[in-house]
């Protein structure tokens, strides 16, 4: 019998390539994966940047199936609440590097990020500056793909749609004094927001040049200009801290957050808001804030948090990712001297990338792909990028698979090469 026709439209691939034919993944276990033919593969991208606890915790599956019996779903409007959404909202707070966070709760990081707009937008209305409506974002950065951040992210290619929200410019990622020419070009009297990833990561793997945030951080601070920090790559331990920010220093008027607040067991993102912006719709009379979603704050998704939380603190897995971050740059530093390395970028968290020969780039676009098929056959599964190959692994990686994921990406080069 035949089988019908391949319906399922992939995110970010080109159908007449991938229908019919997908890598079909059946099965997870802490670093490691199963495909359909029962071939094991390492998880080397934790997903996409998410599975920092690792697959298959049998904490946060009973945490979920204990809450889908007692309140699988419920809405949060007006009023009403779950038990989950409240506990979630406290610990973030208690958490995150801004003082007296409020905690909104959205599906994932694209509506966090269009969440967080809207807030700084609204912000400035409700505190009489309604003409600062201006967004600010970096060259390279991805801010999901929703209206505000298909305009914010500095990807040409993700924005064919074309400019989806008025008032949102980029400036080069790393050029701090770009930043504050943008903004005396504009008239800072126009600007909202800055966003700023504390390492860009779908862009390419690009830690800010030393002293960048702090830098931004003041330059905002002196022109009024919100600093909303996109840490839904970074934070969770990606970069060995809550949020991605403890070694910057900085206190950020809003922060992103999603994928690794409940490593990918189930979508849930949000906004920490410094108390200072979220004044004007808490205090007494403020009108409601006209936003949120039918999930928000979903008590299954804040189960599955609450429970991923537990298992990154009672496993240290925090400290673990400090750990990790010098021997992965090791690990990728073993190719750093083979043809098609242009330079490897690692040192600042659990992730880095192996940026690729822009000669043969230009010649072959599809090199990355290639690479990351290459790798695939090797049993360890990275990510392409337009001019790279990423990796971002679990936190309960060790020493013996970052030597595999080494020896597939120079095996995998080879092949290539």
């Amino acid at each position: 019998m035949s089988q019908p026709p391949a319906a399922y439209w992939h995110p970010f691939a080109a159908m007449d390539a991938v229908a019919g034919t997908e890598f079909v993944i059946t099965r997870g276990d802490d670093v490691w994966l199963w495909d359909d033919a029962g071939r094991r593969h390492l998880d080397a991208t934790a997903s996409l940047w998410c599975v920092n606890a690792g697959h298959g915790r049998p904490e946060i599956i009973d945490a979920v199936t204990a809450q889908m019996r007692r309140l699988a779903t419920y809405q949060t409007f007006g009023d009403f609440a779950n038990e989950p959404a409240l506990a979630l909202a406290r610990r973030l707070a208690a958490l995150a590097p801004v003082p007296g966070g409020k905690v909104f709760l959205v599906n994932g990081g694209g509506d966090a990020i269009d969440t967080a707009a809207k807030i700084a937008r609204e912000y400035f209305a409700r505190t009489g500056a309604p003409e600062r409506t201006v967004l600010i974002s970096r060259e390279h950065a991805y801010h999901g793909t929703y209206g505000f951040g298909t305009t914010l992210a500095g990807i040409p290619a993700n924005r064919m749609a074309g400019p989806l929200v008025p008032d949102a410019v980029r400036v080069p990622y790393d050029d701090v004094d770009a930043l504050e020419a943008e903004l005396e070009r504009l008239g800072p009297e126009r600007v909202a927001a800055f966003f700023a990833e504390p390492v860009i990561g779908a862009g390419g793997v690009l830690p800010p040049p030393p002293g960048y945030l702090e830098r931004a951080r003041q330059i905002c601070t002196r022109h009024g200009v919100l600093f909303i920090a996109d840490s839904v790559i970074c934070g969770f331990g990606r970069l060995g801290d809550w949020f991605g920010l403890d070694r910057f220093g900085i206190v950020p008027d809003l922060i992103v957050f999603a994928k690794g607040v409940t490593s990918g067991y189930l979508p849930l993102g949000g906004v920490v808001a410094h108390e200072r912006v979220a004044a004007p719709f808490w205090e007494p009379g403020a009108a409601p804030f006209r936003h949120g979603a039918t999930y928000s704050g979903h008590p299954t998704a804040c189960a599955a948090a609450l429970a991923n939380l537990d298992v990154l603190e009672r496993d240290g897995l925090l400290k673990r990712a400090d750990a990790l971050e010098g021997p992965l740059h090791e690990a990728l530093r073993t190719v750093a001297d083979h043809p098609l390395v242009a330079e490897v970028r690692a040192g600042v968290g659990v992730l880095g990338a192996v940026g690729l020969d822009p000669q043969r780039l230009r010649a072959e676009p599809d090199l990355p792909a290639r690479i990351a098929r290459a790798a695939r056959e090797r049993g360890v599964l990275v990510r392409p990028m337009a001019a790279a190959i990423a990796v971002s692994p679990p936190l309960t990686f060790a020493d013996a698979h970052l030597d595999l994921l080494a020896d597939a990406l120079g095996g995998a080069l080879d092949a290539v090469g």
